[in-house]
């Protein structure tokens, strides 16, 4: 069956994107941990749009008036006094504006390592590439993985962006060794074998294959850190998503 395109009309006047993406890291999710993984591995999604925001539990007001900290200290405080510190002003207050980082994705752990990260699936959105900020959080989130050996697949499907991932993490890894053209739509595995001892130099394995609408898709490669490698195929997860999901 051939790839949509899930960003403009007609599919998109009756379709979010995002949760067909959503459904379709949950697909592979469910593809890995049913029968491809091996049982010390487990898949997990992390799905997330836009700005991570955090409260501070510490500052819940209680009974009407701000939390101290001194609450969970019983009755070793009852009875003291405690002057409440004021921190200075601050020297610099600056406008600034993070990237607002979308994530689709599917981890994969070691369950015998701690839950070691091993593997990530990565399903590029519109905000993944509409800005230069967005782009570097996203080849610096993919390079910070291939670092430490973890296995990465870059699935781009998005056409109502033009930037071009793949492009940005070879020219970011190895500025004169990159390629000159890059397809606009694509899937990629990258494998980061280290360098060997008294030789200095690491290879960086990439498989992409170029992606276009009314088009299969294809299977990768997905090398985990000291494990087997695992088939991902992209177009059995894909069709699957779009029969749950009843996308014509």
């Amino acid at each position: 069956m051939p790839l949509r395109d899930h960003f403009h009309a007609p599919w998109l006047d009756h379709n979010y994107w995002e949760s067909f993406h959503d459904g379709w890291i949950n697909t592979l999710v469910r593809h890995l941990n049913g029968k491809l993984l091996p049982k010390r591995f487990r898949a997990l999604p992390q799905v997330h749009l836009g700005i991570y925001g955090a409260a501070d539990v510490a500052a819940m007001k209680k009974n009407g008036r701000a939390a101290t900290g001194n609450e969970d200290r019983g009755h070793e405080s009852a009875g003291v006094a405690t002057a409440v510190w004021a921190p200075p002003k601050p020297h610099h207050t600056l406008h600034v504006s993070f990237p607002e980082e979308d994530i689709f994705e599917v981890r994969i752990h070691d369950t015998q390592r701690r839950l070691r990260l091993v593997g990530a699936i990565e399903l590029v959105s519109p905000a993944n590439k509409d800005r230069p900020g967005n782009r570097r959080a996203f080849t610096d989130k993919c390079a910070a993985y291939l670092k430490q050996c973890v296995g990465v697949v870059v699935v781009d499907v998005v056409t109502s962006r033009r930037g071009n991932l793949h492009k940005e993490l070879l020219q970011f890894l190895a500025p004169k060794q990159a390629p000159r053209s890059f397809a606009a739509l694509y899937a990629a595995a990258y494998r980061h074998r280290p360098a060997l001892a008294g030789n200095g130099k690491s290879d960086l394995e990439t498989w992409p294959i170029p992606l276009a609408v009314g088009k299969t898709l294809p299977t990768l490669p997905l090398w985990l850190t000291d494990g087997p490698v695992i088939p991902i195929d992209l177009e059995k997860s894909y069709e699957e998503t779009c029969q749950v999901l009843r996308v014509e």
